[in-house]
């Protein structure tokens, strides 16, 4: 099936705070987003939107599944926190709020920030709203010098770039595993341009207000993740430096009914690195 005809609608939800959530949205109008199957929620990474999952939302349609990709509050069109309150709390309520909105249950997918944002969302819907949990390349536990190595890469680009090749060479060197794209058109989904340079998309704020980072509350994750009486499916990039093998090995002792699936090919960024992998990885889970 040619999945690059199934282009999504743009939809807006409401957040916890009265915010605008933007949301790539697939089978919407259809008998899809209607029948049996629960709803798949996508929820990407910090510093990234709802783009990041573009292929593997295509794919999900094309199976017949109606399919949420939500840019998070402060990331891709979604509105910026006037405060700047990014907390995992705060992401988890817009989750419930959205949940609330798509108006039936739902598998959640979420990489990194996503993911903990997917673990407390699951324990505070119940199993009745949220089915299923995939978790790309994220543990309560992760590795911070890894988590460290994502912060960097975003402060250290936060007054932008002069141009797209500059933005592309940058990411080159942070994802060196990755195949290049011969053109940096791409990265329009992820930049803005203004005042003569290139922005990446998110509200800087996130990372610079004081004492708020959304990679904590390690024990109240994982005591979230330990009672989830739902299937969880944790997949890692085989290559990640933010998931080590034995903070996989410490969530699979802790969560013993998760199943695992690593992606030879992939890093951190596990969606976009081995895209075919995770999709088969990802549909296999959700339609079981």
């Amino acid at each position: 099936m040619n999945t690059g005809q199934l282009e999504p609608a743009t939809r807006r939800f409401r957040g916890s705070d009265g915010l605008t959530l933007v949301a790539d949205e697939w089978n919407g109008a259809g008998s899809a987003a209607q029948g049996s199957e629960p709803s798949v929620l996508m929820l990407h990474g910090g510093g990234q939107n709802r783009f990041s999952w573009k292929k593997t939302g295509q794919i999900l349609a094309a199976r017949g599944l109606h399919v949420v990709a939500l840019d998070s509050r402060g990331h891709g069109d979604s509105d910026r926190s006037p405060d700047a309150t990014y907390t995992i709390e705060a992401l988890c309520a817009d989750t419930l709020q959205v949940i609330e909105q798509i108006g039936r249950p739902v598998v959640l997918i979420g990489a990194s920030m996503g993911g903990l944002t997917g673990i407390l969302a699951a324990r505070q819907a119940g199993s009745r709203l949220v089915t299923k949990l995939v978790l790309v390349d994220v543990v309560p536990r992760y590795e911070k010098d890894g988590s460290a190595r994502i912060r960097e890469f975003m402060f250290s680009h936060v007054h932008g770039f002069d141009s797209l090749e500059q933005a592309a060479d940058a990411v080159a060197a942070y994802l060196p595993h990755r195949t290049r794209p011969r053109s940096p058109e791409g990265l329009k989904k992820n930049l803005r341009h203004r005042n003569g340079r290139w922005y990446w998309h998110w509200d800087p704020a996130f990372l610079t207000k004081p004492n708020e980072d959304p990679f904590v509350r390690v024990e109240l994750l994982e005591q979230a993740a330990v009672e989830l009486g739902i299937p969880i499916l944790l997949i890692r990039g085989k290559l990640s430096d933010v998931v080590s093998e034995e903070a996989v090995a410490d969530f699979l002792d802790k969560v013993p009914t998760a199943e695992f699936v690593e992606l030879s090919g992939a890093g951190h960024t596990a969606a976009g690195d081995d895209n075919d992998a995770f999709s088969e990885a990802v549909v296999e889970f959700a339609l079981r």
